[in-house]
């Protein structure tokens, strides 16, 4: 099973990792670490990936899985393997693992410099825009005491969006306009844009007070070898990541 390993100055008891698409049993166009159960796999093969997960990670309670609706709530995670409604859980107890699944959208870890709380959030562009992370650093103390790392999203090179979503951004936040390319059509005027998800979350994040932000420079759409693509591939499985304070 390949992971990917958060390289942020976390503390040592501090575990972040996103899986890719490797070392599972699911088959095309799920193929193969298919950890999502909502879009249309075999739930048996869901459930092997998702037990091969947690025993290659080590953990002896249930990750809080959520139903993620691209919003901005924010829970607490249980063990008790119950489904939640949010796209953001945050934890301070040890050995209780948050996760989230993403298949183009921006998985954003949180920890704080004495790794006493940890968080993860799911930051499509709809919840990034509407304060998914701003919500998700609110049970931090102090924000200039948290580190982030942003994991695997879709690149600066791939992610079309229109005018309304870049105008959405700029009106809360104007250097927001920094995040985006024009896509000019046939008579030289931008018809769409590219947006950079990793700096426009870096934007809200330093503007919420955060000074210590790792991580961005992956591209889910471009590594097709890796990474789930919803943009590329449409019917297709989700990477999980998660993040928990070691027993």
């Amino acid at each position: 099973m390949k992971l990917i390993q958060a390289d942020w100055p976390a503390p040592a008891h501090i575990k972040a990792v996103t899986s890719t698409r490797q070392g599972g049993v699911s088959l095309a166009p799920y193929d193969s670490l298919n950890l999502g159960d909502h879009v249309g796999d075999n739930p048996a093969h869901v459930a092997d990936n998702r037990h091969r997960l947690v025993s290659t990670l080590g953990l002896t309670q249930s990750p809080q899985w959520l139903e993620q609706v691209h919003g901005i709530d924010l829970v607490e995670a249980r063990a008790d393997g119950q489904l939640r409604s949010a796209d953001a859980c945050w934890s301070e107890r040890a050995g209780q693992a948050c996760v989230v699944m993403t298949a183009d959208c921006l998985p954003v870890f949180f920890t704080d410099k004495q790794g006493s709380k940890v968080a993860v959030a799911h930051a499509g562009w709809r919840g990034l825009c509407d304060g998914v992370l701003e919500n998700t650093l609110a049970v931090f103390a102090e924000p200039a005491e948290v580190l982030v790392w942003l994991g695997p999203a879709i690149g600066p090179d791939a992610f079309e969006v229109g005018d309304e979503v870049r105008q959405k951004f700029c009106d809360r936040q104007a250097s927001a306009d920094a995040a985006f390319r024009p896509v000019v059509d046939e008579s030289g005027q931008p018809d769409k844009w590219l947006a950079d998800l990793y700096l426009l979350a870096r934007l809200r994040l330093q503007r919420a007070g955060v000074r210590s932000i790792h991580g961005g420079g992956f591209c889910t759409y471009h590594d097709s070898a890796r990474f789930f693509s919803y943009r590329r591939d449409g019917q297709t499985g989700r990477m999980a990541s998660l993040i928990w304070i070691e027993s």
